[in-house]
């Protein structure tokens, strides 16, 4: 399961359907961390924009997965406040693997710019990814899957050079992740349109776009009032090894919505 989980703003709803749904894998993007803090709720301030933000949310989704690995990449540090208190906080993403597949490699690194430890910084701010390698016993193979929040551009979801940078940067962490013979995910909010270079450089990596390629018409919640209906994709190396793909419109958990893959 590949997911943007807001901030965790819809907690309540997002909690049970992951703990319901206990993926084998969760790729979770947009995840507080604020280890510093008992408090369930912090404010996020960036001049008008204000938003709530479930200040533990990689603890939450941690309790509601317990038997699985959780491992926490930050992107920054930087401030949320408790009222006109500011709480160190971290963003970043998430991986949650189930205990019973052996993580047999792993990667973490940036995508765009570096690891900011004081402030989140000026945007397009920096942008982590993470891959794990496991060993799936049941099917004999091993399987890399790779995910990454792609940068957000305050000018829009167009092609730029620092988009097409981090998608070849994606691609280099989910080969140096993989060996030949493995099944290779790579999946994420990319923040990038159908048609975008991003895509068609996966593309050329042998790499096939699941959302697109099967029609789904939005990767996007009702939750999500702006423009644009696409930000998610999975995709994969071999087709053949996909059971099913789904992209979860109920219940909404996010204003992303959840995208599903079976082998």
């Amino acid at each position: 399961m590949c997911l943007n989980g807001w901030g965790g703003k819809l907690h309540g709803k997002l909690l049970p359907y992951v703990e319901i749904s206990d993926p084998d894998v969760l790729c979770l993007q947009e995840v507080i961390h604020s280890p510093e803090s008992e408090k369930d709720w912090l404010t996020y301030r960036d001049g008008d924009h204000v938003l709530p933000q479930r200040a533990n949310f990689f603890r939450d989704v941690s309790t509601a997965l317990p038997g699985h690995v959780a491992i926490f990449c930050p992107a920054a540090q930087g401030v949320l406040w408790d009222g006109d208190r500011p709480v160190p906080s971290q963003w970043g993403l998430a991986t949650f693997v189930r205990r019973s597949f052996p993580i047999v490699g792993q990667i973490q690194g940036f995508v765009h710019k570096g690891f900011s430890p004081v402030g989140y910084g000026d945007h397009p701010r920096s942008r982590s990814a993470h891959g794990v390698r496991v060993y799936d016993y049941a099917a004999e193979r091993a399987v890399s899957i790779t995910h990454m929040h792609g940068l957000r551009d305050l000018n829009g979801k167009m092609d730029t050079p620092e988009r097409a940078a981090q998608a070849r940067r994606l691609l280099d962490l989910s080969r140096q992740i993989s060996e030949p013979g493995d099944v290779v995910v790579v999946c994420g909010d990319f923040n990038v349109e159908p048609g975008s270079e991003t895509l068609a450089i996966l593309a050329d990596a042998g790499l096939h776009e699941l959302v697109t390629g099967r029609g789904i018409e939005t990767t996007r919640s009702t939750q999500y009032r702006k423009p644009g209906r696409f930000a998610d994709y999975m995709l994969v190396n071999r087709v053949e090894a996909v059971k099913s793909f789904d992209v979860i419109r109920d219940p909404e958990v996010s204003d992303h919505c959840p995208l599903v893959l079976r082998l």
